[in-house]
């Protein structure tokens, strides 16, 4: 491909994946304080799945180009960024317009990939081991010896989640189907197939006390047995409402239970805790220390991949302009790790 024109996936509207549009335009440049990124790798992740139903709780109008998060090269840099930036392999959290060629990010915003990771290993724990570790050392505070339950342990989250858990001295029970069952016993993780009826029963099972966090994907229902699921002084993050995707009707009001149950539960006194994680909390009342601790952490995620604690799991990588195919292979839910798009 060209380096002198930039391709960008479109979507449109409310379409199927292969209503997704590719256009072309000349490479943008970059302004003060910023940089152009040559994308290497950038993800399908549930938001993107999300955004195509129109279902995303702060999505913007269509049409725009998706893709929550990339890594690439700098290509060039803007007045007032350091021009040795240029060259280096970084990886930057965008919430939409991470699907191009070429892309334009605040250098404030830009993390640095360290060398022995490919592009598409570390953009498999860009937006999902940031979430992972966020929800797990900053909100849930973890410590060795405790006991966590992690919903859709063999999802992009989750599989990140369980690993960085067990890298910190943590027992996990992890919630999938039959088919992800052995590679979480690999990983020391103790399995519950959520087909099989009864989750919390299943739970109870292994941990007659309850445990010391749950980590909520799914909201709805799941959201309070995951809440009666909890030990004293336990804690209980929900980051999202999956059950809700294919719904129709507000986008808004899942999220907006969600939050008023957390209120609710956090006015009792029995020592329990319940959040709603938002990867974006912070930003707009703190931008600098947003992006300091974002920086931290995905460092620390890096890192994590480099020692080998965290395994970047790659489901399929595919071109661009294949990225209807990408989004229908993500959507599927038989694919295990990250679908890569790719230049």
């Amino acid at each position: 491909m060209s380096t002198e024109r930039r391709i960008e996936v479109v979507l449109p509207g409310i379409v199927a994946p292969e209503g997704l549009q590719i256009r072309e335009s000349a490479v943008p440049e970059a302004g003060r304080g910023q940089i152009v990124v040559a994308m290497e790798a950038t993800g399908v992740s549930f938001a993107e799945q999300q955004m195509r139903r129109g279902r995303y709780y702060d999505q913007p109008a269509f049409p725009f180009v998706p893709g929550y998060d990339l890594v690439g090269r700098v290509l060039a840099t803007g007045a007032g960024v350091d021009p040795a930036l240029a060259g280096q392999r970084v990886a930057a959290l965008v919430k939409v317009g991470g699907w191009a060629s070429h892309v334009v990010v605040d250098a404030d915003d830009a993390v640095r990939v360290p060398e022995g990771l490919t592009a598409a290993e570390a953009e498999t724990v860009v937006v999902n081991g940031i979430t992972a570790w966020q929800m797990l050392h900053r909100k849930a505070r973890v410590r060795t010896g405790q006991t966590v339950l992690v919903h859709g342990a063999g999802g992009g989250v989750g599989s990140v989640l369980v690993q960085l858990a067990r890298a910190a001295g943590v027992k996990v029970i992890g919630t999938a189907s039959a088919r992800h069952h052995d590679a979480l016993r690999a990983l020391g993780v103790l399995p519950v197939d959520y087909r099989a009826g009864d989750v919390p029963t299943q739970v109870r099972e292994l941990a007659p006390g309850g445990v010391d966090a749950v980590f909520d994907h799914v909201g709805g229902r799941s959201v309070v047995d995951s809440w009666h699921l909890l030990a004293p002084g336990g804690t209980l993050i929900s980051y999202g409402s999956a059950s809700t995707r294919d719904d129709t009707g507000s986008k808004q009001w899942p999220v907006l239970k969600i939050l008023a149950r957390t209120w609710l539960w956090n006015t009792l006194p029995n020592g329990r805790r319940a959040h709603f994680y938002n990867i974006w909390a912070g930003r707009p009342l703190n931008k600098d220390r947003f992006r300091a601790r974002l920086r931290a952490d995905l460092t620390e995620v890096f890192d994590a991949v480099r020692r080998g604690e965290v395994t970047a799991r790659i489901a399929a990588q595919l071109p661009l302009a294949e990225a209807a195919e990408a989004l229908r292979l993500a959507e599927s839910g038989t694919v295990s790790g990250k679908v890569v798009l790719t230049p």
